[in-house]
Order: structure tokens, then C-alpha cells, then sequence
């Protein structure tokens, strides 16, 4: 396998609940079968590494830590544990540094192969009277943070600065790149928190203004903040293949829902393995195959409808396909024939969603749930429309009614398409 990338892995860096610690070993299992060599440690709900970061492991805290250090060892992934210290960061008090070496020391001791300064998030300006009085600016005072813990510790540092999305060649990001030693790996988004695509210009770009080789944290598949409604099963698009060379890697974000994580992870760990020879579609079907195992076929059928993300706007391409023809049919064509079908489409993504709560993978089946209920009211819906166009005397208000319990759930699945059908459905029997 190419190492084009020398830092290929995931984190868990989302909001939300974190993951459980039986999810972190399978997870760590799982990546290190894909290939990648990099798991950082960084739930934001963690109250250890973000509210309370001073404050050391003991107990079965420490014990699980040095579980997922082992389980990284056996899979040959390095364990990289971070910190996010900046909403309470004191750069003026020796002795917060003194506690955030302490804390990574700690995790090193337990056979942690690199630590992580995670100073995303965070207000954009010095908050304390001391700090304002010693620093000029903010990014001064961190510069001089990140110069200390890695002066300190004897291990592989990654940095999150406080700027972490952009074109790259911010005034921020260069004075901060420029003043961290070229060794710290740099943490950056691309041109959004959720970036579309990651280009080889923009990695350049980022490259000669901070004088450090990007590390990507690709917000994908990441679901948290306002996209918890979205479950991003669907395929990674828009990584550029020329970004070898450039970049020093790809960090993917994950999901809450762990099992679902893993069909975005298998498909980076395609992408960075072999970028040039990368087909998103081909390797979506193997990720979810992967995942769902003697289920692909349900599976696949369901996941169409959850494609989109920031990388993907191509919301449930097969369901647009078959809506087009309907529109078309029932207008210009068979209008009975066309209500059939229409009926029988319904029929189908019942099956569907009823298929998807008894699939093999139970994990799955379980974090689905809300997305493949709300599957089955779509098809509920498309049922009810079906029902209506064939009536002598159509209900509009009762589809206004189930439009409206359909959005109450705030759940994407086939992005907007069966919205926008019932509500135009709704208005052909407006008077």
C-alpha cells in the first residue's frame, strides 16, 4: 500500500456525545485493517480535555486510556492525545503550560505516540487582564504556548489554531504558521469548516504562507452543530488527487454514530491510499459492502437517500429519477399507470425502511433508526399522494397535515424531494 500521505487517520473531535470506549477499540480495529496510522483522542464533550484540562487522569479514566494506547499499538495506529485548553487558557501563568505538559506527559508515559494543542473554537481575542498585558495578541501569546509544549515534550506535536479554515494566506494563519517550528504538524479545514473540496492550489497556497505542509482535518463525514439532522453515509467527494506532496495528510472527523462513521473512513482510507486511482462511486460501494455485509442491497437503497453533505449535493439521485418520470408521466402521459407506479414506489421504500431495522449489523441498525424511520414516512407520503391524485375528491389539507409532521421530525432523508412533491402535490388542489 502507497504511503503517500505520511498521516492517514480519523479523529474523534465532533460535539456531541462521545464515543463509548468498547466504539473507540472496534474503531481503532477497523482503521487499522483500512490502512491508516493516526487516531487522535479529541471528543469536544470530554470534559477532561476541554472544561476542566488542568485536571489529570486517574482511575478507570487512565485505565481505558491506556486500553486504546495498547489497541493502537496491536493495530499499528499511533494514539495521539489532544487537548483543548483555549476557553480558559491563561498564556500569562507559567503554570497553566506547566498543566497542559503535566497532561500530555501523563498520556506519553502510558505509550501515547504524539499529542495535540487544540486551540479551535475559541474566542478570536486575549480574555485575561494578564494575558493582555504580556502579549501583544493572541496569536503571540499562542505562539509562544505551542513553542513551550513542544520544547517540552519528546513526541510528535499537532496544533488547531484559532483560524482554521480559510484560502489559507490569512494575515492569522501565515503570522501563526510562521512562527511555530516547520516540525508541528498544522491542522486546517480547507476553504470552509465543511469544505467542498480540498484543492492542491489551496494546500500550496497554505504551504508557502505558513511554511507548514497542511494536515487536514476533514470535516467529513462530521455531523454535529446544526447538522444533526444529517446522517453522512454518502460518498467523499472533491479530494484532489494532486494534494500528494503537498499535504502532510487527512485527519476525517467522524459522527457520533460510530458504525455509521465507518463508511466515510473506509472511503478516505481509499482516497489515501491510492489517490490517483480513487472512484468515489466505486469505493462508496465498497465502504458500504464493508458495512453492511449480506445487507449491502437494503443498505444501498437506504443510503441513497442519505448522500448528501457538504461534499455532496446530489440528494437520493435514484428517488429524483423516478420522481421526474412520475411528474412527466402524470401529466403528459398514462395518468392511471402513472399513479400505479407511483403506488408501487411507495410499496418499495416501505419495504425498505422495514428491511432496514432487521439488517445484520445491529450497530447500524440502531443509529439508522431515526433516518429510516423518517424513510418510512416519506413513503408514507408518497403513498398518501398516490391516494389523493386518485380521488374524485382530494384532501389537500390532509397532506398539508402529514407535510408538516414530516418536517416536524427535522430529519434529512431524500433531501428535500419529498417536501417539495407534497407540497406541490398540496397545491394542485388548491381552489
Amino acid at each position: 500500500m502507497t504511503t503517500a500521505f505520511p498521516v492517514r487517520g480519523i479523529i474523534e473531535g465532533f460535539y456531541g456525545t462521545p464515543w463509548t470506549h468498547a466504539q473507540r477499540l472496534d474503531m481503532i480495529a477497523f482503521i487499522g485493517e483500512l490502512g491508516m496510522n493516526t487516531f487522535v483522542y479529541a471528543p469536544k464533550d470530554d470534559p477532561l480535555l476541554r472544561r476542566e484540562w488542568r485536571d489529570p487522569y486517574d482511575g478507570d479514566a487512565l485505565r481505558a486510556l491506556g486500553e486504546l494506547i495498547a489497541a493502537c499499538r496491536l493495530a499499528g495506529v499511533d494514539f495521539v492525545f489532544a487537548v483543548s485548553p483555549g476557553l480558559s487558557m491563561r498564556y500569562s501563568e507559567p503554570s497553566d503550560a506547566d498543566a497542559l505538559v503535566r497532561k500530555f506527559s501523563q498520556v506519553r508515559e502510558l505509550g501515547g505516540a504524539g499529542a495535540a494543542l487544540l486551540l479551535d473554537d475559541i474566542p478570536p481575542q486575549l480574555q485575561h487582564p494578564g494575558d493582555r498585558q504580556m502579549f501583544s495578541s493572541l496569536i503571540a501569546a499562542q505562539i509562544a504556548l505551542v513553542g513551550r509544549i513542544h520544547g517540552s515534550l519528546d513526541q510528535p506535536l499537532m496544533v488547531a489554531p484559532t483560524q482554521y479554515w480559510g484560502h489559507g494566506d490569512e494575515p492569522d494563519i501565515a503570522e501563526f504558521g510562521r512562527g511555530l517550528d516547520p516540525q508541528i504538524d498544522l491542522f486546517w479545514t480547507g476553504r470552509a469548516i465543511c469544505s467542498p473540496e480540498l484543492e492542491a492550489a489551496d494546500a500550496r497556497r497554505f504551504l508557502e504562507a505558513t511554511g507548514h505542509p497542511p494536515l487536514y482535518w476533514d470535516n467529513f463525514p462530521v455531523n454535529d452543530v446544526a447538522m444533526t439532522g444529517e446522517l453522512h453515509i454518502g460518498p467523499y467527494l472533491g479530494r484532489d488527487p494532486g494534494l500528494v506532496g503537498i499535504a502532510r495528510g487527512i485527519i476525517a472527523n467522524g459522527m457520533p454514530q460510530a458504525e455509521s462513521s465507518k463508511v466515510g473512513f473506509a472511503s478516505v482510507a481509499d482516497f489515501l491510499a491510492d489517490p490517483q486511482g480513487f472512484d468515489a462511486e466505486q469505493s462508496w460501494e465498497r465502504a458500504l459492502e464493508r458495512v453492511a455485509g449480506a445487507d449491502i442491497e437494503t443498505v444501498r437503497e437506504f443510503a441513497d437517500a442519505v448522500r448528501g453533505s457538504a461534499l455532496c449535493t446530489d440528494d437520493s439521485p435514484r428517488l429524483a429519477e423516478f420522481l421526474a418520470r412520475f411528474s412527466f408521466a402524470h401529466e403528459f402521459g398514462d395518468r392511471a399507470a402513472a399513479l400505479e407506479e407511483l403506488s408501487a414506489e411507495a410499496r418499495r421504500l416501505a419495504v425498505v425502511a422495514e428491511r432496514m431495522t432487521r439488517i445484520d449489523n445491529a450497530a447500524l441498525a440502531r443509529e439508522a433508526a431515526p433516518w429510516v424511520a423518517q424513510y418510512a414516512r416519506a413513503a408514507e407520503g408518497l403513498a398518501l399522494c398516490a391516494r389523493e391524485f386518485a380521488s374524485q375528491h382530494p384532501d389537500r389539507a390532509r397532506i398539508m397535515g402529514f407535510l408538516t409532521d414530516l418536517r416536524s421530525h427535522r430529519l434529512r432523508v431524500h433531501g428535500d424531494l419529498v417536501d417539495m412533491f407534497l407540497s406541490d402535490a398540496a397545491h394542485e388542489f388548491e381552489v
